[in-house]
């Protein structure tokens, strides 16, 4: 293959940081690479790439050093001046989520493994493990002394940096909390939760100063504007707003851009411009006092085909859907790898996550990030949406048609917001309904009863009726469940997620039969091959083959990226669809993950041979 000049991210944004004293913006990104853009001119220099997708980078106070962190459980510390890697850091065991400069010599990290690690960033050594979260740390913070986290044990910890002691602890809030800030003008730390509210805390007294109804779903990004103390907050109901940091009034919205990245949202140091990324790997400037973008940086026709999820109707023919919003259908056989047609459901291309392709009906469904499920149809002349239906329950997770009785052809849509809908395929909402207390990761139905199962953020897996009764708790999770899949006999049910486990239980009567250790690599995605085999992917780009009854595990590395899904090609089992977000779907032999074909929709990383 022929190599390419890095020109633009080919991944969602993850961070976009102002570098002080310059008209410089630093970025991390799915895709891996860390790069650094002119605002005035649009040009782009890569500093370098991580192992795996870079969750966050920061930039100190003098300009000169800027720290990236990643899902290769690394931080990597950059040279400004020489455009170069200083230090790689490495001490924890999973997702590294964000990192705050203390000082020119110290450091702090936060990570998915429940640790806050204090570094010593001439040498690299930890100088302090902080523990106390319950779960997966998500943010942090310093300022005079204390680190402010937070996280997905709905909690905001404030420790004293020097000894790493406890001194406080805000909540647990109902939601989670995913991220906070830090006004030191007025010693507030600011917290963003998934009920859409804005909480503020006064530094000093430790006591709740307000809450603002933000948004309307959960936000992503708080961060407080050096300049005046102005809050921005970022959520999934699509909506930028900046809040008055005296009165707490809301200030103005920002200029929407459709394919924007809610958790990527900084100010610049002087607090007159606002930067953020998008999920098609471009950079935003606005203009904080009016909320006016200004800029598009490293903007490009059609996004990136990050793929998200793969569908097949068991003959060959394959249905994908990705970052770029679009839904692609082609044939992916032994013999023959083709796109056929493909579609834009929405008017504005906006991220999906999910798709179904049913085979009763032969409707393509498809889920975005923007709330909205597609109901497309493939016919001799090609591919076109039939209906939309905007649910209002946060991003579209997963869905699932029922192809039994009463409830033929209804679709079942796991949401962020905790919800279940049932809806039919004119796109009447039928009924939703609430098994779970966080955001629905993944659902099933089964093959021949009117149950479901569904996993969630808040590690609980559930059965229940198709009308919403709950059956049974599964226990046994200790993390985030990513998904979950049912056998082809309907008796047993597999889930696997962030405790780094593949659990098998008995359907009907919640007996758990199986638990493996996959090793430290976050698991993504699981088919419930047979009664005897269950096949997990992971964000590493490898597919892992679990056979139950010899307790043995095959893995095999298959994709340059993480494994967003996979599912069985045939009905008989000897091939799975596996997709990924390096921009390609896999045919693979289901008795040793041997890849037998590709259809690539892109290809992610410039400067990689495959």
């Amino acid at each position: 293959m022929q190599e390419m000049k890095f020109s633009r991210h080919r991944g969602p944004v993850t961070s976009a940081a102002w570098i002080p004293g310059t008209r410089q913006v630093i970025t991390s990104a799915y895709d891996g690479a860390v790069a650094r853009f002119d605002v005035d001119t649009g040009s782009v220099d890569l500093l370098g790439y991580h192992e795996h997708l870079a969750n966050r980078v920061v930039v100190d106070d003098s300009g000169r050093r800027a720290a990236s962190v990643s899902s290769d459980y690394s931080i990597i510390l950059w040279d400004l001046l020489a455009g170069s890697r200083e230090r790689v850091l490495l001490g924890h065991s999973d997702d590294v989520e964000d990192f705050c400069f203390l000082d020119g010599n110290k450091g702090a990290s936060v990570s998915r493994d429940r640790r806050i690690l204090v570094w010593d960033l001439a040498s690299g050594a930890v100088i302090r493990v902080i523990e106390g979260h319950e779960r997966d740390v998500l943010s942090v913070c310093a300022h005079d002394g204390r680190l402010y986290s937070s996280g997905d044990d709905s909690t905001l910890r404030v420790w004293d940096l020097d000894g790493g002691r406890p001194l406080h602890v805000f909540g647990p809030f109902e939601t989670e909390t995913d991220t906070c800030a830090i006004d030191p003008q007025r010693r507030r730390v600011v917290l963003g939760c998934d009920d859409g509210c804005l909480r503020i805390f006064d530094i000093e007294r430790g006591e709740l100063i307000t809450v603002i109804h933000a948004h309307r779903s959960g936000i992503k990004k708080v961060a407080c504007s050096p300049r005046d103390g102005s809050i921005l907050s970022a959520a999934y109901d699509q909506q930028i707003r900046v809040w008055d940091g005296n009165d707490f009034a809301p200030r103005l919205s920002l200029e929407n851009r459709a394919s924007k990245w809610e958790r990527s949202f900084n100010w610049s140091q002087d607090g007159t411009h606002i930067v953020a990324g998008t999920f098609d790997g471009t950079v935003l400037v606005w203009q904080s006092d009016t909320g006016q973008c200004l800029r598009e940086l490293g903007a490009h026709p059609g996004g990136n085909a990050c793929l998200n999820d793969v569908a097949g109707d068991g003959h060959g023919a394959i249905a994908v859907v990705g970052d770029d919003g679009l839904v692609r259908v082609g044939t992916l056989t032994p013999g023959e790898a083709c796109w056929r047609d493909e579609c834009q459901p929405a008017p504005e291309r906006m991220l999906m996550n999910a798709v179904t392709w049913d085979a009763g009906s032969g409707l393509i469904v498809c889920g975005a990030h923007d709330q909205q499920v597609h109901v497309c149809t493939m016919a001799d002349e090609g591919l076109h949406r039939k209906v939309s239906a905007h649910l209002d329950e946060g991003p579209v997770n997963c869905l699932r048609v029922a192809n039994h009785g009463d409830w033929q052809g209804q679709i079942f849509v796991a949401c962020y917001s905790g919800a279940i809908v049932r809806m039919a395929q004119d796109g009447t909402v039928l009924g939703r309904f609430r098994v779970h207390e966080n955001a629905v990761k993944a659902l099933r139905l089964h093959p021949e009863r009117a149950i479901g199962v569904s996993c969630s953020a808040d590690g609980m897996l559930c059965a229940w009726q198709f009308g919403g009764q709950l059956l049974r708790r599964y226990p046994g999770h200790t993390a985030i469940i990513d998904d979950v899949d049912l056998d082809p006999t309907g008796q047993w049910l597999a889930s696997t997620g962030r405790d780094f486990h593949v659990k098998v239980y008995r359907l009907d009567d919640g007996v758990l039969a199986h638990s493996f250790d996959l090793g430290r690599r976050s698991p993504k995605a699981l088919c419930f091959l047979d009664t005897h085999t269950v096949v997990v992917s992971n964000y590493w780009g490898e597919l892992l083959r679990v056979d139950l009854s010899r307790s043995r595990i095959l893995r095999r590395t298959v994709a340059r990226n993480g494994i967003s899904a996979v599912t069985r090609a045939d009905a008989a089992g000897t091939h799975l669809l596996a997709s990924s977000y390096d921009g390609a779907a896999y045919l693979v032999r289901a008795d040793d993950l041997s890849v037998v074909n590709e259809l690539r929709a892109m290809q992610q990383r410039p400067n990689v041979r495959h």
